[in-house]
This record gives structure tokens, C-alpha cells and sequence, in this order.
């Protein structure tokens, strides 16, 4: 059969409808559909399973135009002509059996235009039927989604390397940890405390603040609201924190973890946390370098217990080490009314 006459009985078949007035309706107003499939924009084709290996007999122009072929080099081919080497047979199976259940539903499935260039088709197909339920026709609707494919996959490696970079900072943070805190405890039981307390504060922030399929960074507030609070015994009475909403890059969050834990326990044990009159303020600014923005915050106890300088600081020689790896410093006061700490990290 001619292609020319497999578009004129496709046309036939979804136009002449019945006899008399009510058929003349039927012929216009099935014809205008059938021009507006047409000239719609989203790719569309119909074939027909009566006819010698299920022929295209329409096929719209956003079809050849996503495809690049024209109407007549598709009208009588299947529509495994659009199939090459990326497409798999899982996915032409998954076509079969959506044919085989006469429901509509969506396949995606490499396909490839005229000039070889493949792309992820979203192929929505279905069966058309007459009006005893008879079946007349399939047709598929394309949907080029190979772009978003390609931005989910990216955005996957982003996460992969995300996490691989974090791990790698993890695992050089308790190198530190655990080599500087043997050097300054000798009591193994004190030692194994020690190192456990510190691995314990990082891995639960960690584990909080890796969250799947997000590029969005750890708030600042939010991490040191998890690490302080639970160190409070007054709760959000004796703790004030202020400061803008500021993200932190993945390679911040294990030295300022580390920061903040030391701090903490170091102000329940020693400081205004070991007392319910003391209050601990933390706030924070954003601010711009030579090099790029930084956050800097300030750490200030009062009302605490009379500060007395730690012999050894072997907590604040760590937090000192990590800070400086990441660019950033950090100051201790050892002020009789009260720790202030200042540090200031690149962004």
C-alpha cells in the first residue's frame, strides 16, 4: 500500500462518522481534531496494527521535528526504526508487554534521530478503539527528556564526589583526634573517653547533615543548635545564638564541629555551662575577604565559674589544627569573667 494512502485512510477512519446531519458534524468536528494533532507540539505518531508489522500512518510535524526525519520517510516504517545500539532490550520489552495489557502507559527508551544523535525518549503509548471497544490504532507520544537525565546524573556524580570528599575530611579529622589526644592523655581509660566523645560529636553531625539528592549546604545555626544545646542544662535559656542564615561548604562542618563540641564541653565541665547561672552567646557574621567571604563567629561565656587557664589546652590545640587546614583561624581569651573565642573560616 502507498504511504499516500495509508494518511488518506488514517484521515477516513477518524472522519466519517455516521450519516446525515449528524455525520456532517461528525466529519468537521473529527477532522479539526485530527488538525490539531496535526499541528500540535508535542510529538506524536499513530500506527496501525491491522495492517502488515504495525505501520506509522501519522505522524505530526513535532515529530519530525524531534526526530529530523519527514513525514514521508516515516509513514509505512515501524517504529523500531528509531531504535540503534543505546537502546536496551529491557526497554523494547517494556514496550511489549504495555501493548500486550492494552493500558497507556510510559516507557523510557534510547531512541536516534536521522543523523545518529540519540536521545532519552519518555514514550507514552496506548491503544486507540473504535466505539464496540475494537481496536483500531497505537499511538505514541515522545518526550525528549534526555536533558533532565543528563542533569540527574550530574547532579548524582555531584553527591558521590560530595560524599567522598566529606569521608576523606572524616577520616582526616580523626587522624587528628586521635594522634593529638594521645599525646596529651596518658590515663587509658581518659584516652579512650576522650576520643570517643570527640568521634561521637562528629559522626552524629555528620550523619544529621548528609542528606541524599540535595546540593543545599549545612546551615551554620542549625549545626551549632545540635552540638551546644544538648550541653545546656537550662536548655535555650542559658544559650543565645545570633547570626544570618549562612550555609557551610562540606569542608567546614568536621573542623567547626569539632570547634563547637570542644567548647561545649569544656564550658559544662569548666565554664558557664557548669553552673545555672551562666548563659553562653554565639553569634556570627558573614563577612568579606581579600580572598572571598568568610564567616567569623565569637564565642563569649559569663556568669560562669571564674575561668582558670587549662594547663595543657590539648582541646583547643586541636580545634586550632583543624582550623588552620581549612585557611581559617581562631583566638582564645582566657578572660577571669569568661572564655571568648573568636575564628573566622573561608566560605
Amino acid at each position: 500500500m502507498r504511504k499516500t494512502a495509508l494518511v488518506r485512510n488514517f484521515y477516513r477512519s477518524v472522519t466519517l462518522k455516521g450519516n446525515g446531519k449528524d455525520g456532517a458534524w461528525a466529519l468537521r468536528n473529527d477532522r479539526a481534531i485530527a488538525e490539531t494533532v496535526r499541528h500540535a507540539q508535542i510529538p506524536l505518531c499513530i500506527t496501525d496494527p491491522t495492517l502488515p508489522d504495525n505501520p506509522i500512518v501519522f505522524a505530526n510535524a513535532a515529530f519530525c521535528d524531534l526526530t529530523g526525519y519527514a513525514e514521508d520517510e516515516v509513514i509505512g516504517q515501524n517504529c523500531r526504526m528509531l531504535q540503534g545500539p543505546g537502546t536496551t532490550e529491557e526497554s523494547v520489552a517494556a514496550i511489549r508487554k504495555v501493548i500486550a495489557s492494552a493500558e497507556v502507559d510510559t516507557v523510557e527508551i534510547v531512541n536516534y534521530r536521522k543523523d545518529g544523535t540519540s536521545f532519552v525518549n519518555a514514550l507514552q503509548i496506548g491503544p486507540i478503539l473504535d466505539d464496540d471497544g475494537g481496536l483500531m490504532y497505537y499511538f505514541g507520544s515522545q518526550l525528549d527528556v534526555t536533558a533532565k537525565r543528563e542533569m540527574e546524573k550530574k547532579a548524582r556524580q555531584l553527591a558521590d564526589d560530595e560524599l567522598l570528599h566529606r569521608l576523606r575530611n572524616i577520616v582526616n579529622v580523626m587522624n587528628v583526634i586521635v594522634r593529638m589526644t594521645g599525646r596529651e592523655e596518658n590515663d587509658t581509660a581518659a584516652l579512650a573517653t576522650k576520643i570517643g566523645e570527640r568521634l561521637t560529636a562528629l559522626s552524629d553531625v555528620h550523619f544529621n547533615t548528609i542528606r541524599p539528592n540535595t546540593d543545599e549546604g549545612t546551615e551554620f545555626e542549625a549545626l551549632a543548635r545540635t552540638i551546644v544545646a544538648p550541653y545546656a542544662p537550662g536548655g535555650l535559656v542559658q544559650l543565645n545564638l545570633s547570626g544570618p542564615a549562612v550555609a557551610l561548604p562540606a569542608g567546614l562542618i568536621s573542623p567547626i564541629t569539632l570547634g563547637l563540641h570542644e567548647l561545649a564541653t569544656n564550658s559544662v565541665k569548666h565554664g558557664a555551662l557548669s553552673v545555672a547561672e551562666g548563659r553562653v552567646e554565639l553569634r556570627w557574621v558573614v563577612q568579606d575577604r581579600e580572598d572571598g567571604r568568610s564567616i567569623a563567629f565569637h564565642w563569649e561565656e559569663t556568669n560562669g565559674l571564674p575561668v582558670v587557664v587549662p594547663a595543657r589546652q590539648s582541646g583547643s590545640r586541636i580545634i586550632k589544627t583543624l582550623t588552620t587546614s581549612t585557611g581559617g583561624d581562631m583566638a582564645f581569651d582566657w578572660r577571669e569573667s569568661g572564655l571568648i573565642v573568636k575564628a573566622d573560616f573561608p566560605l
